[in-house]
């Protein structure tokens, strides 16, 4: 792989976690409306949103292909519809997380997602911990407990955000399909829906959309290019860089959010909060330190001077 390409991967990954990291801002801006309304034209209009992409990037012909060959195999159509439900409910909470002052919450949530990834491999592909990411999980399980302590309430914000992420990363590693066509896909299932849900509204004259002014109508309609552009710009990168590198840069959309949370939106950020993230920041330097050449190169150089000694 060229050095350029690399390069340019890493920019474009960065981009799209910098647009998640600023997200917060967007959903701000529209406050005002349900979050159930919010998430219902999220998915509708990234749906047609994608639908353009398909046929501007002349990927429809393969889209059709792909769903084709999903109406044949049970197995990832299954899949393609936990995904979806997976990510509309990881969605939902983030929008009302954001809306309802507890943003702080969700870039726990974030922060904490590769811990609880790590957990899912161990539990549903058997995978062995090693010792590093044991050690990162029990920091991590010692910050929740933390906060869950000080509050006398479980974190359900971060751990459904976590768990509803990591389990959407899951069922899509069961769907091998092109990045802006399983985009579409994931969703055309829940399309209708939505649609069914934002006619609803519109019968009980309860909607925002085309009510609330042309800048409501502007955001509500352009949060499918919202949701859809970083996602785009994420499988560029993606593509591109090594997956230590991409560890590193995906913890840019947490700070931001907490960032955003504490200094712009002026949520309380406590000394026991405080406690707790520095356990979770503690468990994620270690776990992505892992997964840097260097402690690979020092690894296998001690592996290899102990078999020496012997």
């Amino acid at each position: 792989m060229k050095n350029t390409d690399a390069k340019m991967g890493a920019v474009h990954a960065g981009f799209s976690y910098f647009l998640w990291g600023l997200l917060p801002i967007y959903w701000k801006l529209i406050e005002q409306v349900n979050a159930k309304e919010i998430l219902a034209n999220r998915i509708f209009w990234s749906f047609i949103f994608m639908v353009l992409v398909l046929v501007i990037t002349n990927k429809w012909s393969l889209f059709i292909y792909t769903l084709k060959g999903f109406t044949e195999n049970k197995k990832q159509m299954y899949a393609l519809t936990i995904a979806s439900l997976l990510i509309s409910v990881n969605w939902f909470v983030y929008i009302w997380a954001v809306n309802s002052g507890h943003m702080i919450e969700a870039s726990l949530g974030y922060y904490i997602n590769p811990l609880i990834s790590i957990l899912l491999g161990m539990i549903v592909l058997k995978e062995k911990l090693t010792v590093v990411q044991l050690v990162s999980f029990i920091l991590a399980a010692i910050g929740v407990v933390i906060i869950t302590i000080s509050h006398g309430v479980f974190p359900w914000i971060a751990i459904t955000l976590a768990l509803s992420f990591g389990l959407y990363g899951l069922a899509k590693k069961m769907i091998n399909v092109e990045s802006s066509v399983g985009l579409t896909l994931e969703t055309m299932v829940l399309a209708p829906i939505a649609a069914i849900y934002m006619i609803y509204l519109f019968l009980n004259q309860s909607n925002f959309l085309f009510t609330a002014g042309w800048e409501t109508d502007l955001l509500l309609i352009g949060a499918g290019a919202a949701t859809a552009i970083p996602l785009l710009y994420f499988a560029k990168g993606a593509q591109k860089i090594p997956l230590s590198l991409l560890g590193f840069l995906q913890y840019i959309s947490p700070t931001l959010t907490l960032i955003l949370g504490v200094f712009v939106y002026d949520e309380h950020f406590s000394k026991i909060q405080l406690l707790s993230f520095m356990f979770i920041w503690a468990a994620v330097a270690i776990y992505s330190l892992s997964k840097t050449k260097w402690f690979t190169h020092r690894k296998v150089k001690l592996s290899n001077e102990n078999r020496a000694a012997l």
